[in-house]
């Protein structure tokens, strides 16, 4: 007697008897074909981006009305006819597939393997998410006829590299480095592999008046040099904030990166702006490119004119506050009365809009090198992260709180991702060095600053740079060195202090120096930390505690660095004086040992 098939055996030959399994077979291949003809068709024929998502969605609809309708209907030669229960089929009936299904069965399997043998092996020519992790966006070429409207291109530049920041999901550098990469001889695929870019974003602005006209190329670099698409938009000027925002957008979807939910919020955001204050605006930033006193004030007589014309833009104010900063960091005027203006502007910046990157940035700034209010300044600078975290100045100085509240682990990965970050900048080489030497990494904070002196040798930050790290790596010849491009002293002055150097030594020169310094500050303001270091160097530890004791009462804003590795400052690391300090500025306590991660 045979054995009574089970009922998935029945299950099995029903489907096959009434065609299922070959519906199922030719619909996924010509599914495949539909999403693959789509997909490839979609750049050259500017189909619309969201195409080919509402296709699959229809196609995933249709996939199990297909199995039914197979299941219930037939098609014969003389019409479509209902399926008829196995049960009812007379002795004489007998199902056949035709030879039509069959061939256009087995032809749709050969189909599918096809497609997805090309998939995996031959189609990683074809653009994922997250194929593309790095952007860099060119400065803006100026197509206008007009030499004098470069300060509009190089202002639309920060604002574009300002929202493509926002996202989260991207590397985008900083504009320096992106200008720097302008002017140099280095085709684009050049470019990419010298700093791991996937994609160049190459933007134009062709008219400038009461309305912008904008081109925008993108080139991807994975796997190869191709561009993606290129598009022309022509706005009023008052709308110019909110193109940036779909600019960005667009190229984050063509780039197949996802948004996070705040940074859709961030960019869906409707902006105006008035047309003559977004003018003073953009000649506001070209003047803080010059940190001059003169270009500084310049700076600041343009954003108040743009504040006249458009007192509600957030970003005006926090312009100010910027402004301010400098003119403090500058000595131009007391302290207390600078950042007196720092807070006014700030408040109104962030009442009109609590979520400016570069207000955060500075309230941070100010809390940390001013107030001394620690927590603040990591709590403000975190908040400017989490907005743009893609600001290399942020992280950079964000990396020098973690220095300074002695977390060296997270001082040298945040000083990393400022380097990736804006590689060819030299403030950023030199604040990088600052992080490794307050860690005790002389050779590479050495190393970072004479690649900034080899293209400019008298750079003042750059000298003292390697005036610290070379004394900290007992190399006091260089030290020394460096000291003539950094310390107000007169050229046959110096002479003879070099004199002395050679003669008898390094601590030698240093008594001389501290005595120059000593007169000079009878008729001239100079850092405290400056006398400090310079007593430390004649090996007086007494007298270098009276002028930290003196930057504590006047609150210098290098102070929040004394207790790190900064200013070699070591030997005092045990002083109950230096203690008493760093205690009043409620500081972490030195190691007696330099704090090291390598």
């Amino acid at each position: 007697m045979p054995n009574k098939p089970n009922k998935l055996s029945q299950f099995w030959q029903e489907l096959k008897r009434r065609k299922v399994v070959h519906v199922i077979t030719v619909y996924a291949s010509a599914a495949f074909v539909i999403i693959e003809l789509i997909n490839n068709l979609a750049e050259p024929l500017n189909l619309p981006p969201n195409l080919l998502t509402i296709v699959v969605i229809v196609l995933a609809l249709g996939f199990p009305l297909a199995i039914i309708l197979s299941w219930l209907y037939d098609v014969t030669s003389e019409g479509v006819e209902k399926t008829k229960p196995i049960d009812e089929l007379t002795e004489g009936e007998k199902t056949v597939v035709p030879n039509a299904w069959k061939i256009a069965t087995i032809v749709s399997f050969v189909v599918i393997v096809g497609l997805l043998t090309f998939n995996i092996i031959g189609g990683s020519n074809s653009l994922k998410a997250g194929d593309i992790q790095s952007l860099l966006i060119l400065p803006f070429d100026n197509f206008t006829g007009d030499d004098q409207l470069d300060y509009v291109a190089a202002g639309m530049h920060v604002a574009l590299i300002g929202d493509m920041g926002q996202i989260s999901a991207l590397r985008v550098i900083s504009k320096t480095t992106a200008s720097v990469y302008k002017t140099k001889d280095m085709s684009l695929p050049q470019i990419a592999e010298e700093i791991n870019m996937g994609a160049v974003v190459e933007p134009s602005v062709m008219c400038y008046g009461d309305s912008i006209c904008i081109q925008i190329r993108v080139i991807t670099m994975y796997p190869e040099e191709k561009q993606l698409w290129v598009a022309e938009y022509k706005e009023e000027k008052s709308q110019i904030l909110n193109l940036y925002s779909k600019i960005t957008k667009e190229i984050a979807n063509d780039l197949m990166v996802e948004l996070t939910p705040r940074e859709e919020q961030l960019l869906a955001k409707s902006r105006t702006v008035d047309r003559e204050a977004y003018d003073s605006y953009l000649k506001g930033l070209s003047y803080m490119e010059d940190m001059s006193k003169e270009a500084v004030y310049k700076a600041l007589e343009n954003l108040k004119s743009a504040i006249e014309k458009d007192p509600e833009w957030a970003p005006l104010y926090a312009g100010l506050a910027k402004v301010w900063m400098v003119i403090a960091q500058g000595g131009y005027v007391s302290a207390s009365v600078a950042y007196q203006n720092v807070y006014e502007y700030l408040d109104k910046a962030l009442e009109l809009d609590p979520n400016i990157s570069e207000a955060h940035f500075i309230s941070g700034m100010s809390a940390y090198l001013y107030e001394w209010n620690w927590d603040k300044g990591e709590k403000e600078l975190l908040k400017a992260l989490a907005i743009n975290p893609n600001d290399a100045l942020s992280r950079i100085y964000y990396a020098h709180l973690m220095v300074i509240l002695q977390r060296p682990e997270e001082a040298s990965a945040q000083g990393r991702l400022a380097i990736e970050l804006d590689p060819l900048n030299p403030l950023i080489q030199l604040l990088y060095s600052g992080v490794l030497l307050g860690i005790d990494d002389c050779e590479t904070a050495l190393a970072h600053c004479e690649k900034v002196v080899a293209v400019d040798p008298e750079n003042v930050l750059a000298n003292v740079g390697i005036g610290l790290a070379a004394f900290r790596c007992g190399d006091y010849n260089r030290s020394f060195e460096a000291a003539k491009y950094t310390l107000p002293i007169e050229e046959n002055v110096f002479k003879e202090i070099e004199r002395i150097f050679n003669e008898q030594g390094f601590v030698a020169a240093y008594e001389e120096i501290a005595l120059q310094l000593e007169v000079f500050t009878e008729n001239n303001p100079i850092g405290h930390i400056t006398l400090a270091i310079t007593y430390i160097y004649a090996n007086k530890p007494e007298k270098t505690m009276d002028w930290l004791e003196k930057g504590f009462e006047q609150r210098d804003p290098s102070m929040p660095y004394i207790a790190t590795g900064f200013y070699n400052l070591y030997p005092l690391f045990s002083n109950p004086r230096f203690i008493d300090i760093v205690k009043k500025m409620n500081l972490p306590l030195p190691n007696s040992e330099p704090i090291s991660t390598h």
